[in-house]
Order: structure tokens, then C-alpha cells, then sequence
């Protein structure tokens, strides 16, 4: 008999504008539905959108055709009451939660369970504990770890860490006693069969960023980095404009670039049209200042796009597969030189560092290990 899980997070699919944790969520629906029977529990609008999708019902079990059941919340109906009549009336074995700051998806769930304590709960840690993250409304984060503390929040509880240094974040901030299990993100199986051609021509270069418009994702940043650049390039961005100050200060830098670059911003894009879309660019831009894993990283490479990131993902020493750079922050230059550099490949020297990229991707997203990995958070 299958084991039920039970997953509590604030944005789900159709929903894409909130990015990775939907994606992290979904990707492991997808690859363990046939061991798991999943039922996930969300809001039944997009991140900061106020209207419902379309064709779901709200505030009742919508049965998926692969045998997942998704619950939409409606505003007016997330409440503390209703979420835990929801929790005490489902059937679940292990309770799967993502993010450690959301009222109605962690904190009253978490909170409810603390006298259920014969069913695993398990928390995606989803890059929250970063030292990046953290300082994002520090004052208020602080609080609320020592308050967690004092209530015993976690008590019983574990973790779900992606990598080493997410595994030290969470120990940082909680205590080294804490539960904690180390299970990579899973690869998305919507990925090409083979490896798109694209035209390049030496000095020109097509740029692409995908992520939310929000200070953490470096969007100034990466334009600072344009104006240094000499080669004829365009820069395309993707993604929902969560900060409208940053918003306005990136625009100001977008007037002031050289007429050698070219950027433009296209609106939030549907996940399932990213994988199509990154085919048309030559390399990915992205100077995050942190990711716990990543997706557009992995889905970029599997697009046979090459990237040009910080150092601040787990996606290291990227050179020496000849898949792309991941730069410090510290050295706008070292971007801006990077991007020099790609724009003056020629058609074979690009085809070749496309392909090493296709090759990457592939050969992450066949690992097996990482499938066996996510089983065990679950038994």
C-alpha cells in the first residue's frame, strides 16, 4: 500500500510565477507518484496575482488525471480554522512542508502537528537560511527563530537540505542537534530530446535572464554589469515584478546602457514554455546572490544554453566542464569580461560549449541516486 503524503506550499501549479519551490514541488510529484499518493494543499491564485485560475475549483479536492489530489484555497477561505479541519480530516503518513516563514502553509500546519507527533513532518528548508535570505527583513527573521525555539517548533521535526551548505544553514540558525536529511532537487522531466541548433556569430551575443524582479535575484546588478560590456548584445528578462522600488531603479539603469546593449523586459513566461524558449538565446545571465539549487540553471543547461551565474548556487566550477562561468560579485569585471569573451565564439567554438551543456544536464538528470535520495524523506 502506498504511503500518503500530504504537501502544504503557498503557490502551486498552474501557478509558475513564484519559480523554484513549485517547480522543486512538482518535479518530485512527478518522478514518485507511482510509489506516493500526493495530495497538495494551496492557494487558488498565482503569486501575487488576486485572481483564481480557471478551471479549478476552489476550496475542494480537484482530482488530477495522474491520481494527485490538489486542494485551492480561496482567500476569503484561508483561515486558521480551515486549514486545520483540513489537516485533521485528511489521510496522510508524512506531512511535507516548504519554507519555514508562510502563516497558513508552515507555521499553523507545524503548529497544529505538535501533538501529532506520530506522523513525519518534514520541512524543505528551500534556501531560507541562507545568510542572503535571512537578511531579508532581518529584524523580524531574528525574531522569529527565537521564538521557534522557545515553542519548540521543531521539535521532532526534519529537515529536507539539498546540499552541504544548506545543511550548515540550518544547523547555524537552529542548533547542530537538529534532524537533518540531505536529498538533491529533482530534475524536471520536461527536457529536449536533442540539442537545438542556434546561429552565432562572432561578436553578437543573445542574453536571457528568468527569475522574480526582487533585490535577492540581482537584476541591478546584472545591468551595472551591461554597461561595462563592448560586444553588440541583447538582454532579454523574464519574470514578476515583486519589488516596484528595485523595479524602478533597474529602469533608471536600462536608459543609462550603451548603445552596444540592448534590454528588454518580457513579462512573466508559463513554465511550460521555458524550456522552448531558452532554445533561442546563446547563453543565460543570472548573477543571483543565492540559490539553494537553481531550476532555471538545470533547465538552461539542458537547453544546451551555456550560463554565466555568481557563485552563490550550488552549480560550481562550471568552466572546467566548458558549460559556462560562475562568477564573484565582488569583480563586476569578471562578468562583464565573461560576457565579452562569449560574445566573440564562433559558430564552432559556441556549438561546442552548447553541446557540453546538453551533455551536463543530461547526465545530472540521470542520476539515479537523487531519486533515491527524496524516497527516503518520505520514509
Amino acid at each position: 500500500m502506498k504511503k500518503k503524503v500530504l504537501i502544504f506550499i503557498d503557490w502551486y501549479l498552474p501557478g509558475y510565477k513564484a519559480g523554484g519551490p513549485i517547480q522543486s514541488v512538482s518535479n518530485l510529484v512527478e518522478h514518485l507518484k507511482g510509489e506516493f499518493d500526493f495530495s497538495i494543499v494551496t492557494r487558488d491564485t498565482d503569486y501575487c496575482e488576486t485572481i483564481p485560475y480557471k478551471n479549478v475549483k476552489s476550496n475542494e479536492w480537484n482530482e488530477q488525471a495522474d491520481g494527485t489530489r490538489i486542494y485551492y484555497f480561496s482567500e476569503d477561505q484561508l483561515t486558521r480554522a480551515n486549514v486545520r479541519n483540513l489537516i485533521r480530516k485528511a489521510d496522510f503518513d508524512c506531512l511535507y512542508l516548504n519554507g519555514i516563514f508562510s502563516l497558513y502553509f508552515t507555521l499553523i500546519p507545524l503548529f497544529y502537528m505538535r501533538k501529532k507527533r506520530e506522523k513525519r513532518v518534514v520541512i524543505a528548508a528551500r534556501g531560507m537560511f541562507a545568510e542572503s535570505a535571512l537578511g531579508v527583513k532581518k529584524t523580524k527573521k531574528k525574531f522569529f527563530m527565537r521564538s521557534a525555539r522557545i515553542l519548540k517548533l521543531f521539535d521532532n521535526v526534519l529537515f529536507h537540505v539539498t546540499n552541504e551548505q544548506e545543511k550548515q544553514d540550518v544547523r547555524k540558525a537552529l542548533g547542530e542537534e537538529i534532524p537533518v536529511r540531505t536529498a538533491a532537487n529533482l530534475p524536471s522531466k520536461n527536457t529536449l530530446d536533442k540539442l537545438p541548433p542556434r546561429e552565432k556569430n562572432e561578436g553578437t551575443l543573445r542574453l536571457v535572464n528568468v527569475a522574480r524582479i526582487a533585490p535577492e535575484k540581482n537584476l541591478l546588478y546584472a545591468l551595472e554589469v551591461l554597461k561595462q560590456v563592448k560586444s553588440n548584445v541583447t538582454f532579454d528578462f523574464y519574470g514578476p515584478v515583486y519589488d516596484q522600488e528595485y523595479w524602478a531603479q533597474c529602469k533608471l539603469v536600462m536608459d543609462e546602457l550603451p548603445q552596444n546593449v540592448t534590454a528588454n523586459y518580457k513579462g512573466s513566461i508559463e513554465s511550460s514554455k521555458v524550456i522552448g524558449m531558452l532554445s533561442s538565446y546563446h547563453m543565460m545571465f543570472m548573477p543571483t546572490q543565492g540559490e539553494n539549487f537553481g531550476h532555471i540553471i538545470l533547465q538552461s543547461l539542458s537547453a544546451g544554453c551555456p550560463v554565466i551565474i555568481s557563485d552563490q548556487t550550488p552549480w560550481k566550477r562550471l568552466i572546467e566542464s566548458n558549460v559556462g562561468w560562475d562568477c564573484d560579485l565582488q569583480f563586476k569585471e569578471f562578468f562583464a569580461d565573461n560576457i565579452d569573451h562569449s560574445a566573440a565564439l564562433d559558430q564552432q567554438e559556441y556549438d561546442e560549449m552548447s553541446e557540453a551543456a546538453f551533455r551536463y544536464a543530461k547526465k545530472y538528470s540521470g542520476n539515479d541516486e537523487i531519486v533515491v535520495q527524496n524516497r527516503y524523506l518520505f520514509l
